[in-house]
């Protein structure tokens, strides 16, 4: 089997200076069936995590490795939005325009949502890989054409299926990848499919 540039979820990220964290997504354009983006956890974790453009990675062999700084890593988009959730700003409560004497200021509350570019999906931990028959594992990560970034095996989780420790699914079985992978074959075919490496 004819393999390309594999990413997966969880895989350790080096920047050209040392290392920056981790994968925690990847971003997709289901459209392209190409591998735009991955989600890298800063190793930092009190640091938002960064989006990082597929042209910025140089080689994955069990690591990702960027071409780019330390610094400009941190310079990269945020994979996280933070947004204040209306009505609960700070301040004093008030009854009727008067203070309600509880002295007590209201902190602000704050939603965080995942950055996904429009028009791409995400692939996070836990999202579901469903054959025609029912869910078969969990999405572990994708092999891509180093070329043109063509999206050409799922990843399936180790140890989800028999056993065997990799499981790749070719991506012309894959006809959705909303809320998950979906499949137009069965389990007993990807049971069926030769294993990997």
């Amino acid at each position: 089997m004819e393999t390309g540039t594999e990413f997966t979820i969880g895989a350790r990220a080096s920047c050209s200076d040392g290392p920056c964290g981790e994968v925690r997504r990847i971003i997709v354009d289901p459209a392209a069936g190409t591998v735009t983006h991955l989600v890298i956890e800063h190793k930092h974790r009190h640091q938002p995590g960064r989006l990082v453009p597929l042209d910025l990675v140089d080689t994955t062999a069990g690591e990702v490795r960027l071409s780019c700084t330390i610094a400009e890593f941190d310079q990269l988009d945020p994979a996280e939005e933070a947004e204040e959730v209306e009505g609960r700003g700070a301040g004093v409560p008030t009854l009727g325009g008067a203070p309600t004497g509880t002295g007590i200021p209201q902190l602000a509350q704050f939603t965080v949502e995942d950055v996904v570019p429009v028009g791409e999906v995400e692939m996070s931990p836990g999202d579901h890989v469903h054959a025609l028959d029912g869910e078969i594992g969990e999405v572990q990560g994708f092999l891509v054409d180093p070329v043109d970034h063509h999206v050409t095996h799922v990843l399936l989780k180790e140890g989800h299926l028999w056993g065997r420790k990799k499981v790749a699914i070719p991506v012309s079985a894959v006809t959705g990848m909303a809320e998950g992978i979906r499949l137009n074959i069965t389990k007993k075919q990807v049971e069926d499919l030769p294993p990997l490496g």
